[in-house]
């Protein structure tokens, strides 16, 4: 296996980044231990024959566990080079392969099929709602607040709902009786409730987390587990997860895709380097446990992502 040393300039900060650190995803793991799933950065060393692929001083992306680091070491197969080092570049890592995955491998998207994005405005749901109207759907979205309901409208969203302003289930129940054929669920608990209501007839719903669950003791998020095979049987409608690490085979050409979309200016990548929190920008590793924070309370618009100042790597 060859190795490379990257330099970190930027990590993401996903919801499951609570699970991981609670043990739920490896029960094995015991502290103290690096979190972290993703990274931007440069190469600042090589391994063995990595140098046939990288040079010193190149940009690359990189997924990989324990990655709130400012150096992290990754092999080189799984890393993969980038124009720059710029943040949009790590919104794709896991939160733009996990849309991509999920909605061509489970969602059936076709023109003018009816998508509910939850969470819409975050960092997985903005990728979704771009993805499901380039497939040419009529695409609602969840948020909460009007600023980000304005951002969904900017991607195309053809019905964001604030829910703090209206209320989701009385807005789907009017405004699609039909219901709807395809729902990209992260939120969980009583918004997973709602979607499943909402379902149309053999409507498809794709479960990529229950973030309202992550922080309770046991990491469940209550749904009406009683009343569910019934509802589904009623709909001839299914309910499916979606783990990113189940479908990596798919990974690299989703990454592919996705970084020739970016780059031809088909796609947003929304950054929220935590400018508009109480204590600014989140800059350094001490930033990352605000940055969980600022997540949880539901302020970050797009992709939650810490910076790591360059003078930290200036040696090794």
């Amino acid at each position: 296996m060859y190795l490379c040393l990257f330099s970190s300039r930027f990590v993401g900060v996903n919801a499951s980044d609570i699970n991981y650190s609670a043990g739920r995803y490896d029960p094995s793991v015991k502290t103290p231990f690096d979190a972290g799933f993703e990274g931007v950065g440069e190469v600042v060393a090589l391994g063995l024959s990595s140098s046939a692929t990288f040079t010193v001083g190149q940009a690359v992306a990189y997924m990989a566990p324990g990655s709130f680091a400012e150096y992290t070491v990754v092999p080189a197969s799984t890393a993969i080079p980038v124009p720059a080092v710029k943040p949009e570049y790590l919104t794709l890592l896991v939160s733009g392969t996990t849309a991509y995955i999920s909605l061509k491998e489970l969602g059936e998207l076709s023109e003018g099929r009816k998508v509910l994005v939850t969470a819409a405005a975050g960092g997985t749901g903005q990728f979704a709602v771009q993805l499901a109207k380039k497939a040419k759907c009529h695409v609602i979205g969840t948020c909460s607040s009007d600023e980000k309901s304005a951002f969904l409208k900017s991607l195309g969203c053809d019905r964001p709902i604030n829910y703090n302003g209206e209320h989701v289930g009385a807005v789907l129940k009017q405004e699609y009786p039909r219901g709807v054929d395809v729902v990209y669920e992260s939120v969980g608990g009583a918004m997973f409730d709602l979607a499943v209501d909402a379902l149309a007839t053999k409507g498809r719903l794709i479960v990529i987390g229950f973030v309202s669950g992550y922080q309770t003791p046991t990491g469940l998020s209550p749904v009406k587990a009683v009343t569910l095979p019934a509802k589904l049987l009623k709909k001839s409608a299914s309910v499916q997860g979606f783990f990113l690490n189940h479908y990596l085979s798919k990974y690299r050409a989703a990454m592919d895709h996705l970084l020739k979309m970016y780059e031809s200016g088909e796609l947003v990548c929304k950054v929220d380097l935590g400018g508009l929190s109480a204590e600014g920008r989140f800059t350094g590793l001490e930033s990352v446990f605000r940055a969980v924070d600022y997540m949880y309370m539901r302020k970050n618009t797009g992709k939650i992502v810490v910076e790591l100042p360059h003078s930290v790597h200036s040696k090794l």
